[in-house]
């Protein structure tokens, strides 16, 4: 079976030839095996090849032994992170199946430990996450004098999304970003709030004063807490100041969340509002913005627990950017293998001590 390594073995080496002491994808290949088995440092990789390196040399030539951390530093430092990203989403493109209707969720990320003195910004990654395929699509560094706002169509450029439905948080809430979604073939769902001149007060006026067109009501129960989501759908946009602005504008959104804990008896409301291009139902549109949260749960929170990428220390040249990618790459291969029922963490435990089950995790 083909790896994914396979996909990044084009890549331009950014080596001077005399320094060629190591085959790069050997040096790709040991990388991903690492990090899928819990390596966060390039002193781990280099333990790692070390102590497999026996396995390792079944599938990768090692002329000259196991690389030093230093040349794993210093490749992954120099090499170009837009073209690892090329060649990650080629990767990506080949093993999802964005159908119509899939959720892509986009958001930010900042990974605290690059953070190099006080005079420079620490690296900000903007993310793309598949609903359906439970995937990490593409990202892309948010340049240090820059924001989320440049970012994200950028992203969006790179991106397959025909048919599906984009969910962004108030950031992403701009008319370019709303007309660049509809001309990949998508649908938009943008959180509402004040950065938008009076679009939340035309909102607001919306819910108060029109009828709602459709609505969708869920409960939802479990960690000790009682929870009802109310989705409604306005689609008189009578209220919107200049809604042509908003390319292919539907309706405004209204979620009212309703929590109740059982230990304490206490209750929380919330009330957020959205735009929307989507002619779904309410159902279709609330489902959409809970799918919001997945990028969090299920991308952010796992490369910040299992990963432990808040606390990388990464600071040289590109290094931060590419090992994101790299934990990336593990974590959607450890997410793609279903043959064990366990957590992200428990896999990674199992590649480590498997090298069958390593094996299995990179060719799925």
């Amino acid at each position: 079976m083909q790896t994914p390594i396979s996909y990044f073995t084009e890549l331009t080496d950014p080596r001077v030839d005399r320094s060629k002491v190591h085959l790069m994808e050997d040096i790709i290949f040991i990388t991903i095996a690492a990090v899928i088995c819990g390596a966060e440092t390039w002193n781990d990789i280099e333990d790692y090849g070390k102590a497999k390196e026996s396995w390792l040399r079944h599938y990768l030539k090692l002329p000259n032994g196991i690389p030093s951390h230093d040349t794993f530093n210093r490749f992954f430092s120099a090499l170009d992170p837009d073209e690892f990203e090329r060649a990650f989403l080629s990767w990506i493109k080949d093993i999802s199946e964005l159908t119509d209707g899939d959720i892509v969720s986009i958001d930010g990320k900042t990974i605290c430990g690059s953070r190099a003195g006080n005079s420079k910004r620490a690296v900000h990654i903007v993310s793309a996450w598949s609903k359906a395929n439970q995937l990490s699509l593409g990202q892309i560094k948010v340049d240090e004098k820059s924001n989320e706002i440049t970012a994200i169509p950028k992203l969006l450029d790179v991106l397959a999304l025909q048919g599906c439905l984009v969910t962004l948080d108030a950031m992403g809430c701009q008319r370019e970003i709303a007309a660049k979604i509809r001309e990949k073939g998508a649908d938009y769902i943008l959180a509402v709030k004040g950065n938008q001149g009076c679009l939340e007060e035309d909102a607001e006026r919306t819910v108060r004063f029109t009828k709602p067109e459709s609505e969708w009501i869920e409960n939802d129960f479990g960690h000790g807490r009682i929870e009802r989501r109310k989705c409604t759908l306005y689609n008189n946009l009578s209220l919107i100041d200049n809604a042509t602005a908003w390319k292919d504008l539907r309706a405004i959104v209204r979620i009212e969340s309703t929590r109740y804990f059982k230990s304490s008896g206490k209750e929380e409301k919330e009330t957020r509002l959205y735009i929307t291009s989507s002619g779904g139902d309410a159902k279709i549109i609330g489902t959409g913005v809970r799918s919001h949260w997945g990028i969090e749960n299920n991308l952010h929170w796992q490369l910040d627990v299992s990963f432990n990428e808040d606390d990388s220390r990464k600071r040289a040249g590109y290094a931060a950017q590419n090992f994101s990618m790299l934990n990336r790459i593990a974590l959607n291969l450890l997410k793609q293998e279903q043959s064990k029922k366990r957590s992200v963490r428990g896999k990674r435990l199992d590649a480590g001590w498997n090298n069958d089950y390593l094996w299995t995790v990179l060719t799925n």
